[in-house]
């Protein structure tokens, strides 16, 4: 903790914005956003529950927009066909 606050006003950085558990939530969330396995995310949290690891999935909207149009193109793909989609 000692070097990350040397580190934060070497940078010039406020100490109290930024600590040890904002980096490792970030770290998870970040993962999670990528699209790594949650299983992989609980392993590297060191969590022994996955709903230990579930207040991570609490992401930005841009990434649950993205990923909600994602799930919906590929579900009305499925449903009408590549070729028909863009007639809609």
């Amino acid at each position: 903790m000692r070097r990350l606050r040397r580190y934060l006003d070497e940078l010039g950085l406020p100490l109290d914005g930024l600590d040890l558990h904002s980096l490792r939530r970030s770290y998870a969330t970040h993962l999670l956003e990528d699209g790594w396995d949650p299983r992989f995310v609980q392993y590297q949290m060191g969590h022994e529950h996955a709903s230990t690891t579930g207040i991570y999935q609490f992401v930005s909207d841009d990434f649950r927009n993205s990923t909600l149009r994602a799930a919906l193109d590929r579900t009305m793909d499925e449903v009408l066909g590549v070729q028909m989609r863009g007639q809609w």
